[in-house]
């Protein structure tokens, strides 16, 4: 009788088994079509979105998160959780379920949100012909942004938890593809979080606020992008924009000291000019710093005190252009996106003979820009793309006088706070004119990273940044201003350069590797970071390459630089 019994006892256990088996392969086909379905429906999306449709974004996510739906309720069984036990077997089954429930989280929440981030900045909320954006949607829109901002860092916690290595390899690739999707939609989502809680205040939802405007000029390189060049002053109040100033460098002279103490560690790689002499505010690569000089000095000069510092320079400018379509400056030129370089960089140089003048024509072209982006002028849609092109490439940049805002701008690359901000494992390369000329239209740089090394107990990279000069043979013969007016002893036409090389926080340098051998210069360490100062001299056609190796820390290098005509303000490789 006992053996019976424990012969019937086994015989319901493997029925059980196979029903739960069969139930197990009924869920597994709900789940691997619906997500396979899903994946289609993803890829078109991604498609339509590359190409500027967001309409499609709308109509699609019923059937999409149908599929998801279907999928969710497949991996939540009972029998589909036992499995997760399962030696071997377990962990794919786990995987498939955290897969679908952070997709499905993500589309049910994080999409709708970034289709209200597209319709906020859109056409739909275009600043009208008085220049005043319509916050109200803005407003409405930033907690539920907020909030899925928040469970897209959920979701993509859950994804990154997964541990491929225990995958069969069929899933590994979708789980790693999957991993990288859901780092930008967090990115994505925390941007569009930043604008939600940030915009309205800093446009005067709160109260009216005042912010220098700040025109940088590539043609005299500084870390941030080139020279200060122009400023004027912008109010805004309730979404309605305002340009009520507008200054030449000529109206801020060098004083004899700095306008705030400078540290020691400032005074030795950037010297004191970073205090005396606004055009030069922006040695240092850290962007908070350089906007509290600023701010510091307009109010002691013009007794002005200001909410924020915004500082674009000429390439941010071309984008606009592109989205504007091209403008009128005071003396009645038309400037374009395709010669706005040009004119602004070369031309004027060649045909202003006055330095005054020649920074009055570079303001006037600036706030002509302003004026057509506060009219809406142009496509409203392209002008969104144009702005956050140029964010991150480092060609604009903000500070706020207000600690909260500041705390967040701080954490972003507009905020380009590379000292001060959260950025320890970034390296540095950044450029500084030491011709005081206006010869950096005719140079030529690229940063990249190579002989990128990722396992062994210290994985390294190597920084390269390659410069190359090309002015015009009559370059001896452009005016003074041009060409240089500082005590280099080099002859006309020559350029020279600093270039100030930053390790990652906690790692020294060693000498620069220049074209087959090595150069050094001052060393010093700021905020941490070994630094080293070199000059690079170049006559009309030569060419320099430098090289440094540097830490890889968590299988990424990610390297900031001066943006100039020709490269953008950060390198990214990983492994």
């Amino acid at each position: 009788m006992t053996a019976r019994r424990v012969a019937f006892a086994l015989l319901g256990v493997l029925v059980l088994l196979l029903v739960a088996a069969g139930w197990l392969a009924v869920r597994a086909y709900q789940a691997g079509t619906s997500l396979l379905s899903a994946k289609d429906v993803v890829t078109e999306l991604q498609s339509d979105v590359a190409g500027g449709d967001t309409d499609q974004l709308e109509a699609r996510l019923p059937e999409l998160r149908a599929d998801l739906a279907t999928a969710r309720t497949a991996t939540a069984d009972p029998v589909w959780r036992l499995a997760e036990h399962l030696p071997w077997a377990g962990a794919n089954f786990e995987a498939v379920r955290v897969v679908t429930v952070s997709l499905d989280d993500v589309v049910r929440d994080a999409l709708p949100a970034l289709q209200q981030v597209d319709d906020v900045l859109a056409s739909r909320q275009a600043p009208g012909a008085d220049g005043r954006i319509d916050l109200g949607p803005l407003l409405a829109a930033a907690p539920d942004i907020v909030s899925a901002a928040e469970g897209a860092h959920r979701a993509q916690a859950a994804v990154v938890a997964i541990d491929t290595g225990a995958l069969v390899p069929q899933l590994v690739g979708p789980v790693e593809q999957l991993q990288d999707g859901m780092s930008q939609v967090a990115g994505a989502l925390d941007a569009g979080a930043q604008v939600a809680t940030l915009l309205p205040p800093m446009l005067g939802a709160d109260g009216p606020r005042t912010y220098l405007l700040v025109s940088l000029n590539s043609a005299e390189l500084r870390s941030a992008g080139g020279i200060v060049g122009a400023f004027a002053v912008l109010h805004a109040e309730d979404g309605a924009l305002s340009l009520t100033d507008q200054r030449s460098t000529i109206d801020l002279k060098g004083i004899d000291a700095p306008i705030l103490p400078l540290t020691d560690e400032e005074l030795t790689v950037d010297t004191d000019k970073l205090g005396r002499w606004v055009q030069d505010a922006v040695i240092t690569p850290d962007f908070p710093r350089s906007a509290q000089l600023l701010a510091a000095r307009w109010a002691q000069d013009m007794g002005q005190t200001v909410d924020g510092v915004i500082a674009a320079d000429p390439v941010g400018a071309r984008y606009v252009l592109e989205a504007t379509g091209p403008v009128t400056e005071p003396g009645g030129s038309t400037i374009t996106a395709a010669d706005v370089l040009q004119v602004l960089l070369r031309d004027a140089y060649r045909d202003i003979a006055e330095p005054a003048t020649a920074d009055a024509f570079y303001a006037g072209v600036a706030v002509a820009i302003f004026r057509a982006v506060g009219a809406g002028q142009g496509d409203q849609q392209g002008l969104v793309t144009a702005l956050a092109r140029a964010g991150s490439e480092g060609r604009i940049r903000l500070w706020s006088a207000h600690a909260d805002e500041q705390s967040t701008l701080a954490a972003t690359t507009i905020g380009a706070a590379f000292l001060t901000g959260d950025f320890p494992d970034a390296a540095g390369v950044f450029l500084n004119d030491g011709t005081a000329g206006k010869l950096g239209y005719y140079l030529t740089t690229k940063v990249t990273v190579e002989d990128l090394q990722c396992s062994g107990v210290e994985p390294t990279a190597t920084v390269r940044l390659d410069l190359d000069y090309d002015p015009p043979e009559d370059v001896a013969a452009l005016p003074l201003y041009v060409t240089g007016t500082a005590p280099t002893g080099l002859p006309v036409g020559t350029l020279s350069t600093n270039v100030t090389v930053y390790a990652p926080v906690g790692a020294s340098l060693q000498a620069l590797g220049l074209d087959d051998g090595y150069v050094s210069g001052t060393s010093a360490t700021v905020a941490g970071r070994g630094v080293q100062v070199v000059t690079s001299t170049l006559s009309p056609g030569a060419s320099e390459t430098y090289r440094v190796t540097v830490p890889v820390r968590d299988g990424v290098m990610s390297v900031w630089t001066t943006p100039t005509l020709t490269s953008p303000g950060f390198v990214t490789a990983s492994c």
